[in-house]
């Protein structure tokens, strides 16, 4: 049974009217009526009503008491906060990265945001006996860090700047090192990973991928770190890469994305 097959077959109509309903209030800054929402999902305002009552006696949506129109309840936001994201994003990437560390024969790692710093939190260790090793919970500067330049080029515009104007590393660098690396921060986006001998460590290569795209946005970053003349000779940089990418694609889809 294809992919189409098995969506039309189980179908579940009312709790996709739900859901659209839920994730079009979540879009919304001010509170909808019961018309507007329906025709904010291509639906009859008549459709919706029943889903409406639903959602609000199950607490997800509230209903204002003068006007009569809805918005999202904190029931969502406390579901979602009941277990930690980072725990979630650590077993989601446990297995991907084992295989990953595997094919490659080099050690990788996971990083995610921790008050404008990088802190890395998994580690797949190499099978081989020589190999390079990144402690879990060790934190690291953005700008210094390949993963954390990924981590910068992915954000918005606004908060890039912000994060940036507060970074000691960055407000010591020169006007003309400050425009070289927001101008390779645009690269690093539009190339979709970055490769860079790192900044902390001589004689290692950093190879990032983003845990995630613009449309679900970056929840980590994945790299692998490897001595510079320890490429895996069976496999191209190019493949490095690759391998890499589908590792990420992995995560993202373990996580639920």
């Amino acid at each position: 049974m294809t992919e189409i097959e098995k969506a039309t077959k189980y179908q579940a109509p009312a709790l996709e009217k739900g859901l659209d309903i839920l994730e079009y209030l979540s879009l919304k800054a001010m509170p909808l009526s019961q018309t507007e929402i329906a025709t904010g999902i291509s639906r009859k305002s008549n459709e919706i009503f029943r889903m409406l009552v639903c959602l609000e006696a199950r607490g997800y949506i509230i209903r204002e008491e003068i006007s009569g129109k809805y918005k999202l309840s904190l029931k969502i936001y406390n579901l979602s906060h009941r277990h930690s994201p980072v725990d979630d994003i650590r077993t989601a990437a446990q297995y991907p990265m084992y295989e990953l560390a595997g094919v490659l024969k080099q050690s990788c790692h996971l990083s995610v945001l921790y008050h404008s710093q990088l802190m890395v939190i998994h580690q797949s260790k190499s099978p081989s006996p020589i190999s390079l090793s990144i402690e879990e919970g060790s934190l690291f500067p953005l700008v210094l860090t390949a993963s954390g330049k990924v981590f910068l080029s992915f954000m918005s515009e606004e908060e890039q700047n912000n994060v940036l104007k507060s970074n000691d590393v960055f407000k010591k660098y020169s006007k003309l090192q400050q425009k070289e690396l927001t101008e390779s921060l645009s690269k690093i986006k539009e190339t979709g990973y970055y490769i860079e001998a790192s900044n902390l460590s001589k004689g290692v290569t950093d190879i990032v991928v983003p845990i995630g795209n613009m449309e679900t946005g970056i929840v980590a970053v994945l790299a692998v770190s490897m001595l510079t003349t320890e490429y895996n000779e069976g496999l191209s940089l190019e493949d490095i890469i690759m391998e890499v990418q589908s590792c990420a694609g992995k995560i993202l889809q373990r996580i639920g994305f």
